[in-house]
């Protein structure tokens, strides 16, 4: 039986200045529509899996222009909600703005997002029941309850949901210093992770809370940035020994060459072992949503029971090809893509 996955996330107006322009002298902006969670959704759907996107948009040409590209690419938006003002007063879809990195120069990120649909919507409403019905695998990020106290509410509420009803969860962990502390992002992050089967990204490791301070230096719990084999591989069993819930552990390892050029690798543990991805070299177009191309085609892998050695390096090199298409999403519609880039030979760099 082909299996159904569905989000729960912000998508927004991206505004970006043309030829690497930097915002304030920009006369003009190229505009599409992205967001961590639908990221996922549109790859996943590129890629033939049955996926769904819930969220609260308004009920004008924004909104129905972010349903509009998302259904071009196959996801299902009968979930999404088209807001009315009496419902959300700002009634507004969040808004960033991108500054493309170029050489030595990173991209910029500027978010206008306050008061947009999703914050402002009252999820007590929302019967969960009903929302999840029919489905297998629930994805979630810590963006979205950074966003508002409401937005933090449901996540808890539909994370109960999914356990009493057997889904897989996923969650990345995704910290946004713009939206909110690191402290609040760990105190909430900690309150999730029970209910989580499959955790992404480089935070959550961090985000356990107790009475010691685990901090060295600039890392966080004493956690490299890039860390070898063995240090990751410690981190993934002292973690699993704290949420034995958790069945996958993934997380991507950036080395920035420059603004144009980077090297990724990824860690993994699954099945009570740590695996290590090859190390691919790039060139860059557009690094915005290579996260989520990575969660995306983790789940796809584990969706479709590749080996433990061929989810990594799949979820791998599904980041890679993103970061050569211009715009959030990847939309690689072809896993047989996928697959080539993860079996090519990449040199790798020191």
């Amino acid at each position: 039986m082909k299996k159904r996955f569905i989000t729960f996330g912000e998508i927004m107006l991206r505004l970006t200045p043309p030829n690497y322009d930097k915002i304030r002298v920009a006369t003009s902006f190229e505009a599409s529509y992205g967001g961590s969670e639908a990221n996922i959704a549109l790859a996943l759907a590129n890629l033939g899996i049955d996926s769904s996107f819930f969220s609260v948009i308004p009920d004008n040409s924004l909104g129905k222009g972010a349903v509009r590209m998302l259904r071009s690419n196959d996801v299902h938006c009968s979930p999404v909600i088209l807001s009315t003002p009496e419902e959300t007063p700002t009634h507004r879809l969040g808004t960033y703005y991108l500054e493309t990195g170029y050489g030595i120069r990173p991209s910029k990120v500027t978010y206008d997002r306050k008061y947009s649909a999703i914050t402002e919507y009252d999820f007590s409403r929302v019967d969960l029941d009903s929302l999840l019905n029919g489905f297998d695998w629930l994805h979630l990020s810590g963006i979205t309850p950074a966003l508002s106290q409401s937005c933090r509410d449901f996540m808890l509420r539909i994370l109960r949901k999914a356990r009493d009803m057997n889904l897989i969860v996923s969650f990345d962990g995704n910290f946004r210093s713009t939206l909110w502390t690191w402290d609040e992002a760990r105190d909430f992050c900690t309150q999730c992770l029970p209910y989580v089967d499959v955790l992404l990204g480089i935070e959550p490791y961090h985000l356990w809370k107790d009475e010691n301070d685990h901090s060295k230096g600039d890392c966080k719990d004493g956690i490299p940035l890039q860390p070898d084999y063995e240090q990751q591989d410690e981190v993934f069993r002292e973690f699993v020994k704290r949420y034995p819930n958790i069945k996958c552990i993934a997380r991507h390892v950036r080395y920035v060459h420059s603004g144009s050029e980077n090297s990724l690798k990824a860690f993994m543990w699954y099945d009570n072992k740590t695996y290590e991805s090859k190390l691919f070299t790039f060139t860059i177009l557009d690094r915005v949503g290579g996260g989520d191309a990575f969660a995306s085609g983790l789940i796809y892998a584990m969706m479709n029971n590749y080996k433990p050695e061929d989810m990594i390096n799949f979820a791998v090199a599904s980041s890679v090809i993103k970061h050569t298409i211009r715009g959030d999403g990847n939309i690689t519609d072809d896993a047989g893509s996928i697959l080539s880039i993860m079996n090519m030979n990449y040199e790798i760099r020191r």
